[in-house]
C-alpha cells in the first residue's frame, strides 16, 4: 500500500489500534520536528549570537569552546578533566579535526594547554577567562532570545510545556516494545520496500 498522503498514513496507523486523535498528533509533530532539524542544522540563532556579539570566530570553534567547558550529562559523563579525546568524542568528530580545531581556540587565546593533575603526563584543554567569557555570552544570548519569546506564555501554559516536552524527549529511549508490538506492520511496510526495489524482468 503506497503511503503517499496523510490519510493513507492516518488509515495504517488506525489499523494499528492507533487512535485518531493521536494519529494526527503524530503527523503534526513529526511535521514540526523536521522544520526544527532544518532549521537546527542552519545553526541559525548560533549564527546570529556570534554576529551580534562581534565574537570572532565561527561555529565549529564555538562548538569546540561549549565541549571544552562541560561534560555531556545525558550521556553519563562527568564533570572532569578535558583532552583533544575528549573534545573529538563530545563532538564525534575525526580526533584530528578535534586537534586542529582546539590548536585553532589556543592559539587565538580562547583556550590553554595545562597539565593534568591526575596525570603529569597528560595534556588537559581548559578555556582561558577570554574563552569562558564567550562560552557564557552565547549562553545568555540563547536564554534572552528564548526567555523573551517565552515571557509571552502564561503561568498556566509553561507550567503545562515545560514537563510534557521533558517527558517527549524521551520517546526514542525505550522503542523495543514499540517495534515488537507492531512488528506486522513493519514487516509489511518492509515488504513493501523490497517489491518496489524489484525490477521487472521483460516478458
Amino acid at each position: 500500500m503506497p503511503l503517499g498522503d496523510k490519510r493513507e498514513l492516518a488509515a495504517l496507523l488506525r489499523q494499528a489500534g492507533i487512535a485518531t486523535a493521536t494519529a494526527e498528533a503524530v503527523m503534526d509533530i513529526d511535521g514540526l520536528m523536521q522544520k526544527w532539524r532544518r532549521r537546527a542544522m542552519k545553526r541559525e540563532l548560533g549564527h546570529r549570537a556570534l554576529l551580534d556579539l562581534k565574537v570572532g570566530i565561527d561555529l565549529a570553534q564555538l562548538d569546540v569552546l561549549t565541549a571544552i567547558d562541560a561534560p555531556a550529562p545525558e550521556f553519563g559523563e562527568s564533570q572532569g578533566e578535558t583532552m583533544v579525546a575528549t573534545v573529538a568524542e563530545r563532538l564525534n568528530i575525526d580526533p584530528s579535526r578535534a586537534s586542529r580545531l582546539v590548536s585553532e581556540m589556543v592559539d587565538q587565546g580562547f583556550a590553554r594547554r595545562a597539565v593534568s593533575q591526575a596525570d603529569a603526563r597528560r595534556t588537559i584543554i581548559e578555556l582561558t577567562e577570554r574563552g569562558r567569557v564567550v562560552v557564557d555570552a552565547v549562553r545568555a544570548y540563547k536564554f534572552l532570545i528564548m526567555g523573551d519569546f517565552l515571557s509571552e506564555w502564561d503561568a498556566t501554559e509553561l507550567a503545562a510545556f515545560v514537563p510534557l516536552l521533558k517527558r517527549f524527549g524521551t520517546w526514542m529511549d525505550g522503542i523495543d516494545p514499540a517495534t515488537e508490538k507492531h512488528a506486522g506492520e513493519i514487516e509489511a511496510l518492509a515488504k513493501d520496500i523490497n517489491k518496489a526495489g524489484k525490477v521487472s524482468e521483460p516478458s
